[in-house]
C-alpha cells in the first residue's frame, strides 16, 4: 500500500508543516509531482502531491487552483515557500480547508526533490514488503501442496491468505473441497465431508463462467465483481477449476498469490494421477481378491494403504462416470469412506447397507449408478467357505441361507446385479426394482446359468475389443429402440446395428423374434 501522507509529513528531516486538511492526511501518495504551471492537472493521473512554489500563483488564483487540484483527485499539495512568496498565501490556505485538500508547507531548505525521494524510498519499501509477504505466501501455499492431501491444503491455506473463501471444483464444476476463512455462521472450513450449502450455492452461480471457460480455445482466467465480493475463476489443466472470492479487491500481489495456488494445483493434480493409477490398481486387485473369497489377504492389502473394508453387509454399487477420480475422491471424503475400484471401465462401490442410499444419490451427481440388492457378504467369494452344505440353501438371484441368520448375497451376485441394473440407470436403477426377477427366481440357478453360458458362448469369445454381451444388454432393456439403447452405450446407432447383426449371425437366431428376445433377456438377467 502506498505511503500516507500523515507518514511523510512525520519525517522529522523534511521539517513539513501541515497548513491545512488535517482531517484528510491518510490518503495515500502514489508519486510527487512538481509543477509551476498554473494548471498542471492535464499532466497527473491522481494520487500525486503536488509541489509548486507559486511562482506563477497569487492568493487570487487559489479557489480555481485547488479546485482543480481536488477534481483531479491528488492526494495534497506542497507549498514551498522563500522563493515566489515567503509565506504561503492565506487564500490558500483558506482554499484547501474548505475543499478538504491537505496543504504542506515546505520551507526553504527542503529541497522538492528529497522530499521525491523520501516517498520514492517509501514506494519502494512498500514493495518490497508486499513482495515479501507474497513470496511467505507462496512459501506456505508451496508446503501446503507437500502434505498428504495437497490439494485441499492448498485450498484451505489460500482462503486463509486472501480472507476469503476458496473452492475446488471438479470438470463438471462439482465441489470437491470447500474453504472459508470470512468468518460466515457455521463455519467449517478445511473439515472434511460434504460442502457447504454456501459453497454449493456459489459453484451453481458460477456455472455460466465455467462453461465459457470450458469452451475457451486456449486456457484463461476470468475475474467478477459485484458491490459486495471480487471473484477469480482459473482452470485446472483438465482436471477441473478453483474459484476465489474476497469481500476486497484484490491487489497485484493478491493476485500473485493466487496465481501460485492455481500453479500448485494443477501440478498437485497432474502429479497425483500417477499415484492415483497405482491406487487403482491396488484397490483393484483388492475387489478381484475378494471375488476369489480371499477377504484375508484383502483386508491386509487395503490396510498397507491405511484403508480398511466396509462393514458387512454392503450394497454394491456399478458406477460409469466421465471421472472416476473426482468419483473416488468424494466417496473417499464421504462418511464412512468408501473402498472404491475400477472395474471393466466401471467403478465399483461397496457402501454398508446403512449408508447406501447417501453413498447413492452422492454417486449419481458424477454419472450413472446401478444398485444391487443389500445384504452382501465380502466374504462369500466364489473361493470362500460359507460353512457345511446341510447349512446352506441357494436363495432367489444367486443369494445364500445361513443356519442363524436371513438371506446372504456373495459379492460376485451382488456386482452381477449392479451390472444389469447399470443398463437400466437413468441416472440410478436397483436390481430389486428391474421388472421379471419374480419369473427368475423361480428358475433352477444352476440350471440357469448353464443354460446362459451355452447361450451366450458365441458372444463371450468373439474376438472383437466391442462388447457383444453389453450392446445386447442395452438393445433388450431398451425394448429395441435403436436410438434409446445407442445413446446408453454411447457409440452411433450405425455401430449398434452392426453390433445387432453380428449377435444375431453368432446366435443364429432372430432378434425381431420376440420368444428370442426373451429367451436372451433370462440369459443375460441370470
Amino acid at each position: 500500500m502506498a505511503p500516507t501522507l500523515r507518514r511523510i509529513t512525520a519525517i522529522v528531516p523534511l521539517h513539513l508543516e501541515v497548513l491545512a486538511g488535517r482531517s484528510e492526511l491518510d490518503r495515500p501518495v502514489r508519486w510527487v509531482a512538481v509543477s509551476e504551471l498554473e494548471d498542471p492537472t492535464p499532466f497527473l493521473e491522481g494520487g500525486e502531491l503536488v509541489l509548486t512554489t507559486g511562482m506563477r500563483l497569487s492568493g487570487a488564483d487559489a479557489g480555481p487552483y485547488v479546485s482543480r487540484l481536488v477534481a483531479r483527485g491528488v492526494a495534497g499539495l506542497g507549498f514551498g515557500v522563500g522563493l515566489s512568496h515567503d509565506v504561503v498565501p492565506p487564500a490558500f490556505a483558506e482554499a484547501a480547508e474548505s475543499a478538504g485538500l491537505p496543504l504542506v508547507e515546505v520551507p526553504r531548505d527542503t529541497p522538492f526533490i528529497a522530499i521525491g525521494k523520501a516517498v520514492s524510498d517509501l514506494l519502494a519499501g512498500e514493495q518490497y514488503e508486499e513482495i515479501s509477504r507474497a513470496f511467505a505466501a507462496q512459501g506456505r501455499l508451496t508446503r501446503a501442496a507437500l502434505r498428504r492431501r495437497g490439494p485441499v491444503a492448498v485450498v484451505d491455506r489460500l482462503a486463509r491468505e486472501i480472507g476469503g473463501w476458496a473452492l475446488l471444483l471438479d470438470p463438471s464444476g462439482a465441489v470437491r473441497h470447500a474453504a472459508d476463512a470470512t468468518g460466515r455462521p457455521a463455519d467449517r472450513a478445511g473439515q472434511e465431508g460434504p460442502a457447504e450449502e454456501w459453497a454449493l450455492e456459489t459453484a451453481r452461480s458460477l456455472e455460466p463462467e465455467i462453461a465459457r471457460l470450458r469452451s475457451a480455445p486456449s486456457p484463461a482466467s476470468l475475474a467478477l465483481a459485484t458491490p459486495h465480493e471480487h471473484v477469480v475463476v482459473q482452470p485446472l489443466g483438465r482436471r477441473g477449476f478453483f474459484a476465489v472470492g474476497s469481500p476486497r479487491p484484490f491487489s497485484p500481489i493478491a493476485h500473485t498469490v493466487v496465481n501460485a495456488a492455481g500453479s500448485l494445483l494443477t501440478l498437485a493434480l497432474e502429479q497425483g494421477r500417477e499415484q492415483r493409477a497405482a491406487a487403482a490398481r491396488v484397490r483393484a486387485a483388492v475387489l478381484r481378491l475378494l471375488l476369489a473369497g480371499q477377504t484375508g489377504a484383502a483386508a491386509r492389502t487395503l490396510a498397507a494403504l491405511g484403508l480398511r473394508l466396509p462393514t458387512e453387509p454392503v450394497t454394491v454399487l456399478v458406477c460409469q462416470t466421465a471421472d472416476p477420480d473426482a468419483l473416488t475422491e468424494a466417496l473417499g471424503g464421504a462418511a464412512p469412506a468408501c473402498l472404491t475400484a475400477p472395474w471393466e471401465g466401471l467403478l465399483v462401490v461397496p457402501a454398508p447397507d446403512p449408508y447406501a442410499e447417501e453413498v447413492v444419490a452422492l454417486a449419481a451427481r458424477y454419472g450413472r449408478v446401478g444398485v444391487s440388492a443389500p445384504g452382501v457378504d465380502l466374504s462369500l467369494g466364489h473361493g470362500a467357505e460359507t460353512g457345511p452344505p446341510g447349512e446352506r440353501a441357494e436363495a432367489a438371484g444367486g443369494g445364500v441361507h445361513t443356519a442363524g441368520g436371513g438371506p446372504r448375497l456373495d459379492l460376485a451376485v451382488g456386482l452381477d446385479q449392479a451390472r444389469r441394473a447399470l443398463a437400466s440407470a437413468s441416472p440410478v436403477a436397483r436390481f430389486t426394482e428391474l421388472a421379471g426377477q419374480g419369473l427368475l427366481s423361480l428358475l433352477d440357478p444352476d440350471a440357469a446359468a448353464s443354460f446362459a453360458a451355452a447361450i451366450l458362448a458365441p458372444l463371450r469369445e468373439y474376438g472383437s475389443r466391442a462388447d457383444l454381451v453389453a450392446s445386447l444388454r442395452a438393445y433388450l432393456a431398451s425394448n429395441g429402440h435403436w436410438d434409446a439403447a445407442a445413446q446408453r452405450l454411447g457409440v452411433h446407432r450405425h455401430t449398434l446395428r452392426y453390433r445387432m447383426k453380428r449377435v444375431s449371425e453368432l446366435l443364429g437366431r432372430d432378434l425381431d423374434d420376440p420368444a428370442v428376445r426373451a429367451e436372451l433377456w433370462i440369459a443375460l438377467c441370470v
